[in-house]
């Protein structure tokens, strides 16, 4: 059996939005009421973070000064991931298409995220993908997890995952982070990275993936490939 395991956003769901709409309002929360700011287009925002330019510096970058950028900052992180603004998460282009050949190809599919399980149901729900992972196809935070870094808990979701899953003569991870392709790294899983999510190509081959693909389709065609039989 050939297995995939895909990380959910960035393979499967652009956060850019979310992003974008998070960055405007703590923008104009931080600023005073007559100060002049500089706020950066959708695309010019994005390219910054895909970049891992810090919180601080896009705040300096939009015109506030030192002490503002840093209230901008954790005002962000305080804010992206609550419930309000995951309305604005649309799913990657491509996707569904995707996951329907992953499952016509025969090879067995889970999600690994950084999500909460209502965080991830809240999506399954908007976008009709539960038909695509049953529970015991899922691995997510718990509601009550306490985050640390990605990259020191998400091997800990693949952790489980590789204990819990039956055996598989090949496994493939896919995400759009350095945490997926560490995760990936630590536990012996090849590792293919998209570029359709929240990293650029030069941060990525900084933690050098097996594979860089612009997708989940173009990484789907590749694994669609090897799932086929063999002809000798």
């Amino acid at each position: 059996m050939l297995r995939l395991i895909t990380d959910f956003d960035g393979p499967i769901i652009d956060v850019s939005e979310r992003y974008y709409q998070v960055y405007q309002l703590c923008l104009q929360k931080t600023k005073l009421p007559n100060q002049r700011i500089r706020q950066l287009s959708k695309s010019k925002f994005w390219e910054l973070k895909r970049a891992r330019v810090s919180e601080k510096n896009i705040g300096i970058a939009s015109g506030l000064d030192e002490l503002q950028a840093q209230e901008f900052a954790q005002l962000r992180r305080d804010t992206v991931h609550t419930q309000p603004y995951f309305k604005y998460d649309r799913l990657a282009a491509g996707a569904v298409a995707a996951l329907e050949e992953v499952q016509q190809a025969g090879i067995d599919l889970a999600v690994m995220t950084m999500r909460r399980v209502r965080e991830l149901e809240y999506a399954f729900n908007q976008h009709d993908l539960g038909k695509f992972f049953p529970k015991n196809r899922c691995y997510c935070l718990s509601n009550d997890y306490v985050k640390t870094r990605d990259v020191d808990d998400k091997p800990l979701l693949m952790k489980r995952a590789l204990l819990e899953l039956p055996p598989a003569y090949e496994t493939w991870m896919v995400g759009d982070t350095e945490a997926d392709i560490v995760t990936a790294k630590k536990h012996g899983v090849k590792v293919m990275a998209v570029l359709c999510g929240i990293r650029d190509r030069a941060q990525l081959e900084i933690y050098q993936p097996d594979l860089i693909v612009n997708d989940l389709q173009e990484a789907v065609d590749i694994l669609s490939y090897k799932s086929l039989p063999q002809v000798v």
